[in-house]
């Protein structure tokens, strides 16, 4: 989420891109390495479920699904939130 978020301020401010238009270029340069490094890692801690330790195996399947949903919530979630918290003081950089 940090290095989409971080590719749409600078779509906005350098290249003048709307809040839209900045989330897919971000979505089209970062996007593919956030998806795959939460698919990766995802992967990792899902081997933890076979362990013989209860504790260990369980939160294999509650990190497994914090990535998910984190990726998720970066892909799906932060067009909203850049919008509503931060999108007027991008949108009005971007034309200074």
């Amino acid at each position: 989420g940090i290095y989409l978020f971080e590719r749409m301020k600078h779509e906005i401010a350098d290249e003048g891109l709307n809040l839209r238009d900045a989330f897919v270029s971000a979505l089209k340069q970062r996007g593919t390495a956030s998806v795959f490094t939460a698919v990766t890692m995802t992967i990792s801690v899902l081997t933890w479920t076979f362990s013989a330790l209860k504790f260990q195996a369980d939160m294999g399947l509650l990190l497994a699904f914090m990535f998910l949903v984190n990726m998720f919530g970066a892909i799906l979630l932060l067009p909203a939130l850049a919008a509503y918290l931060v999108g007027e003081r991008m949108r009005g950089k971007a034309h200074a």
